[in-house]
């Protein structure tokens, strides 16, 4: 019976995918950076091989990114059967990270905050829809 993965190695998983999709490096990508096969990297972003501390760092050099990168918002506890909301998974999934990246390229700032207030908007409009609908 194969173990459940330890929730530190999925959320060190989650930080490498979100940082190779931040940077559009492929899984093929970035195993060919760190001498891995893509599949490897996908079980790394699953938590469900862990990743040594001297891949970690390899991984962070092909990204460009400081290895505690992948740390951060780790100083709570976490257990195993802390299950991520449905936001959080969206944050993680291609289209959150795509679109959060997407969104911060923007540089005009009131420009952001207007996008900001026309999707609260279309979100509040769907909820009051929905429920004239029950």
């Amino acid at each position: 019976m194969k173990e459940e993965p330890h929730a530190v190695d999925v959320h060190v998983g989650k930080t490498i995918r979100i940082q190779r999709l931040l940077r559009k490096v492929s899984q093929t990508e970035l195993g060919d950076r760190v001498g891995v096969t893509f599949q490897q990297i996908q079980k790394y972003e699953k938590g469900s091989n862990r990743v040594s501390a001297s891949m970690l760092v390899e991984i962070a050099g092909a990204l460009n990114v400081d290895v505690r990168t992948f740390f951060d918002d780790l100083s709570t506890p976490v257990t195993a059967n802390d299950n991520p909301a449905p936001s959080e998974e969206f944050v993680i999934s291609r289209e959150g990270v795509l679109l959060n990246a997407a969104f911060f390229s923007i540089k005009n700032e009131a420009l952001r905050k207007k996008i900001l207030k026309l999707v609260q908007a279309i979100a509040h409009t769907e909820q009051v829809d929905g429920e004239a609908a029950e």
